[in-house]
């Protein structure tokens, strides 16, 4: 095991106090989870068990075939540095397997999706699955909300509580994984908590170093895939900007037809082009060279063909307010840490107005915000220098993996693999067959399966497509320049 040494409390876990009410607070949860392991000997179910822990409570039970799933609040601090002054109800889900089985910690970076469904580790290592909903999404956000206490450290330590809480059930091996803002959550828990986990799988997780420096995306988009099809797209794109004017005012119907307003990014014609201009890499993102043929000839196509192309691939609800206000924590931490990226489109000169608009547009005006330009770079030096068993998967038709996490001299047993053709949906399934067996046998081995697993280099549970094919809620809403 790579990690001998654990923490049972995070250093602001420990000066928690009780309030001046008197009333417990998240600190004294945390406190008091040493008591859970006495009172877990009084039930062997294991929703008991779960339940038994201070700060947890059943939201439901749903029925699995071989599993028990179950979706949690769980008490969490506001503020990790000051776990007295007020808590939240975080929302959490564990898909259970067995507790002599390893754990996945799985996270999205966004919502929490209430649908049992499988991380790819969890199949590989054929084993329970903790899945938690990032902070600020609701429902989990504390009221009033004070978004200064939305970061990635106070997020990883929310991680770490849940961690520390149900340890004491699942005291197998645990890997933490997440594919997009999912994968980069995973990551910054890691770098702030490297004792918990035994391993880390991040899929298409990008890396926005220098958040002014975006020259890898534009040389992503000069030559993935071939000249025709990039041709193909980008006359579409440069063709709905032409044509402006009459689109727009099939864009104004539509918006007054579903009473979407537009007060957030200022004016319907910001939200328009933001639309346009995420054309090209919403295609690349989730789609790909073999349905580039789709794309109508633009010279040719009618006005209705051009918006409704649009539509399919960007979304016209995506910088409505509507459309805006679940993903507003995410733009919100573009804002303030995680950066964004900016593309030039040359091939749009003389007809974009705007440009690529800062992520701070997409956030309500009144919710203060300013950027922190020393927190990713902080991430990506203690990546280079102190990755161990880390795994990186990308797509190799994906934008977000021009920006990737690199390794350092200092990692040990780390990888970064890229997925031939694949898009934003990369996975390990779709590595070379080498790159495969290695990141399957090490995933295996650091959840601590037995060695003859480990050489066979398989995923111990068989494909369900019920489970293993579900779409994250989020994925769902997937319109918009968002990782």
């Amino acid at each position: 095991m790579r990690k001998s040494l654990r923490w049972a409390l995070s250093l602001s876990v420990l000066i928690g106090t009780v309030g001046s009410t008197g009333v417990a607070t998240a600190a004294d949860t945390e406190t008091d989870s040493a008591a859970v392991v006495d009172s877990q000997s009084t039930s062997t179910d294991i929703k008991d068990r779960i339940l038994a822990i201070p700060g947890m409570s059943l939201i439901e039970e749903k029925p699995y075939a071989g599993y028990r799933y179950f979706v949690l609040d769980y008490v969490q601090p506001i503020d990790h540095h000051r776990p007295w002054a007020g808590t939240f109800k975080q929302r959490i889900s564990v898909l259970h397997k067995d507790t002599s089985r390893p754990t996945v910690f799985r996270t999205s970076g966004y919502g929490l999706s209430t649908t049992p469904s499988r991380s790819e580790p969890t199949r590989i290592i054929d084993g329970n699955q903790v899945s938690m909903e990032y902070r600020f999404f609701t429902p989990s956000r504390p009221q009033p909300a004070d978004w200064s206490k939305l970061d990635i450290w106070q997020a990883a330590s929310d991680q770490h509580r849940i961690y520390t809480a149900l340890k004491s059930i699942y005291g197998q091996n645990w890997l933490s994984t997440g594919a997009s803002k999912g994968g980069m959550t995973a990551t910054y828990y890691e770098r702030f908590y490297p004792r918990d986990m035994d391993g880390v799988v991040a899929y298409v997780a990008p890396n926005d170093v220098v958040n002014k420096e975006d020259s890898a995306y534009d040389r992503f988009f000069e030559t993935v895939g071939t000249k025709d099809c990039r041709d193909r797209l980008n006359n579409m794109q440069r063709e709905a900007l032409v044509r402006r004017e009459p689109l727009e005012k099939k864009y104004k119907a539509w918006a007054e037809s579903e009473g979407a307003t537009f007060n957030t990014v200022g004016s319907l014609d910001k939200a328009y082009e933001a639309v346009v201009l995420d054309f090209v890499w919403g295609f690349w993102q989730y789609y790909g060279e073999n349905v580039c043929d789709q794309i109508p000839d633009a010279a040719t196509a009618s006005d209705d063909t051009v918006y409704e192309t649009i539509d399919a691939y960007s979304g016209w609800s995506a910088y409505t307010d509507q459309g805006l206000e679940y993903y507003t924590p995410y733009y919100y931490q573009a804002a303030t840490e995680l950066g964004a990226p900016t593309i030039k489109q040359p091939h749009l000169d003389g007809l974009s107005r705007y440009g690529y608009q800062p992520a701070g547009n997409f956030v309500p005006r009144e919710i203060p915000m300013k950027f922190k330009p020393w927190v990713m770079r902080d991430v990506d030096d203690w990546v280079r220098k102190n990755a161990n068993q880390m795994l990186f998967v990308y797509g190799g038709n994906d934008p977000w993996g021009s920006e990737p996490f690199h390794l350092g001299k200092g990692a040990r047993d780390s990888y970064v693999y890229y997925a031939p053709g694949a898009n934003h949906g990369a996975n390990v399934a779709g590595l070379v067959e080498s790159e495969r067996e290695n990141a399957t046998a090490r995933i295996l081995a650091w959840a601590g399966v037995s060695a003859p697993a480990v050489r066979a280099a398989q995923p111990l549970a068989a494909f369900d497509a019920r489970i293993d094919a579900v779409v994250d809620e989020d994925a769902t809403r997937e319109h918009g320049l968002r990782p």
